[in-house]
């Protein structure tokens, strides 16, 4: 299974200061709005996600269909054959993507550790 592109989606408190302090560690902007509360972080090959009041906890994000640029990969696992997967293994699903669909969705599991793991494909 390919679970794509991987990132640390961040629950942060204040958007500004923590992207202040990530960009002193060398990340840059790559995406997202500040005025919607949420941007995208690259230093290298490392992915974060600043996201103030979108999730609860902080979250191990994959991006099927993409690489660590967010550039499209062929070919690659759609998340719905992903999520098949991860059920036929006996993974527990807390969110699931509409199997019939096609396109963007996501599913979301729970490590044993209480750590949610988003599988969010965007194409």
């Amino acid at each position: 299974m390919n679970l794509g592109a991987f990132s640390v989606s961040l629950s942060v408190s204040d958007i500004k200061a923590s992207r202040d302090f990530y960009t002193k560690l060398g990340f840059e902007e790559i995406g997202g709005d500040i005025e919607q509360n949420w941007l995208i972080l690259r230093n290298r090959e490392h992915v974060i996600g600043l996201f103030q009041g979108m999730f609860e906890k902080n979250t191990l994000t994959f991006n099927p269909g993409w690489n660590q640029q967010c550039g499209e990969i062929e070919p690659y696992d759609d998340v719905r054959d992903i999520q098949r997967q991860l059920k036929a293994a006996g993974v527990e699903l807390v969110q699931e993507a509409d199997e019939s669909g096609s396109g963007p969705a996501s599913c979301v599991v729970v490590d044993p550790d209480g750590n949610p793991v988003l599988i969010d494909q965007h194409r």
